[in-house]
């Protein structure tokens, strides 16, 4: 017997011990994420549970590199020019739960593409980011990690100017309009979002733990656990944002992971915590020290290295770069720094053994695997060339804007493309895929007259 036919068995038995569980479930989502992080899948009847586990879902390729609108741009002529082939979506094991938002019993797995001879595909994110986890086994290091995600709860009411606005709090039945950093009255006002929240999370196993009120009207942040598996991680931030969209529908808000959807107020980012153990479980960016091992500077040097490549995965969008700037705790620049949030890459304080970085960069709606991806390889390149950061930064790191930062859409697109030090990690092909979805999206979106130039220009 071989492993795929060993890991179907195991996947037959899970999916009979969740019927077992849950016999009234009826349907049954298959969803993967595709190149901008959004879920797609297909929606299985209860007789066809079977089919999906023992044959996988067949499924077009170019699925997995629509743009954000959902359309496919033919790029680098994978799609209209090669025929739209087909792969084979696989289920993930241990990702099949309840769908606790649905109003008729459903249940949802994870997928992952696998090519005609069972290989991983290459086209999928999550192998994308499979493979530079794998780089650290040659090391002999496994990255421990942790997402953070910010979020706007919204009205789903726009305003007079059509602009999206904060929500009524159910508490005083007026609109939110202040920021109140770490109020409890904030959490407490949405008291039932949260504890929507929180239990929809145990039930699909995503291990949620503190919740914040943020920098604004309506903003909130959720944590993740850390977990010693990179891609169950990945996993857990992409259904986070799945379950807080479908708890703030249930209570007739919506809720955005949109880098900026104010202009005067702070903007939304996914902060990822890493650490790294050996063998024998030892925190390797640890020595005892405030400022870490030379792993850990090292490891920094290497995300300070890869930055400026990255920016087009970290940032994905146009709206997206509207989130940097100077003074506003977000990242113009590669610094680091101790306990220190104005840094791009911030060693947080606490106790030596749980020493991690806090990567900063990202925006809330990137996509978490190629994000992962990013920020795995960033630290693997510093620490086997031990590049050295230099040394920390002091006070306001985030005043002065890097000039060699690319922080225009175009500009980061541009940057990708080339890539040199993110190509011996990330797949070449995919890298030129995705530059070319995200080169026809912008256009896209630039083809579109906007308001502001009938009012400047008419």
């Amino acid at each position: 017997m071989n492993r795929d036919e060993m890991t179907k068995i195991a996947d037959l038995k899970e999916l009979e011990a969740f019927l077992v569980a849950y016999p009234g479930t009826q349907h049954l989502d298959a969803i993967f994420a595709d190149l901008c992080g959004i879920f797609r899948g297909k929606r299985y009847p209860r007789s066809d549970f079977d089919k999906l586990f023992k044959s996988g879902l067949p499924i077009p390729y170019t699925v997995y590199w629509l743009d954000v609108t959902g359309a496919n741009s033919d790029p680098c002529g994978r799609g209209f020019s090669d025929g739209d082939p087909d792969g084979v979506a696989v289920p993930i094991s241990g990702t099949l739960a309840t769908v606790p938002w649905s109003d008729t019993p459903r249940a949802q797995v994870l997928m992952n593409l696998r090519e005609a001879d069972g290989s991983p595909s290459m086209v999928d994110p999550r192998n994308v980011a499979a493979v530079v986890v794998e780089r650290f086994a040659e090391l002999g290091l496994r990255p421990v990690l942790a997402f953070e995600l910010e979020f706007y709860l919204l009205d789903k009411e726009r305003n007079a100017d059509g602009r999206p606005q904060p929500p009524i709090s159910p508490m005083t039945g007026r609109r939110e309009d202040s920021t109140q950093v770490y109020g409890i009255d904030e959490l407490d006002s949405f008291d039932s979002f949260f504890c929507e929240v929180e239990q929809a999370n145990k039930i699909q196993n995503i291990p949620a733990t503190v919740a914040t009120a943020e920098f604004a009207p309506g903003q909130y942040e959720i944590n993740l656990r850390h977990v010693d598996d990179p891609l169950m991680a990945a996993d857990h931030c992409a259904l986070q944002r799945q379950v807080v969209k479908r708890v703030a529908r249930r209570q007739g808000m919506d809720a955005t992971f949109m880098s900026k959807p104010f202009l005067d107020e702070t903007g939304n980012g996914m902060h990822i915590h890493l650490s790294l153990v050996d063998a024998n479980g030892n925190n390797v960016l640890d020595d005892g020290s405030e400022t870490g091992s030379a792993n850990l500077r090292h490891a920094i040097g290497g995300m300070q290295a890869l930055m400026a490549e990255c920016m087009g995965i970290f940032a994905p969008n146009v709206n997206a770069y509207r989130r940097f700037g100077p003074n506003q705790y977000v990242p113009v620049n590669g610094s680091w720094a101790l306990n220190n949030r104005s840094a791009a890459f911030r060693i947080p304080a606490g106790d030596s053994r749980d020493r991690r970085i806090e990567h900063r960069v990202a925006g809330a709606e990137a996509n978490p695997y190629l994000v992962l991806a990013c920020i795995l390889a960033a630290a693997h390149h510093g620490i086997v060339n031990k590049i050295d950061p230099g040394p920390p930064s002091d006070g306001n790191a985030g005043a002065a804007v890097s000039p060699d930062l690319p922080l225009s859409w175009q500009a980061a697109i541009d940057r990708l493309r080339e890539a040199p030090l993110l190509k011996s990690y990330i797949d070449s092909e995919y890298l030129a895929i995705y530059c070319a979805t995200k080169q026809n999206e912008m256009e896209k979106f630039c083809s579109r007259i906007s308001p502001l130039e009938y009012d400047w220009y008419l």
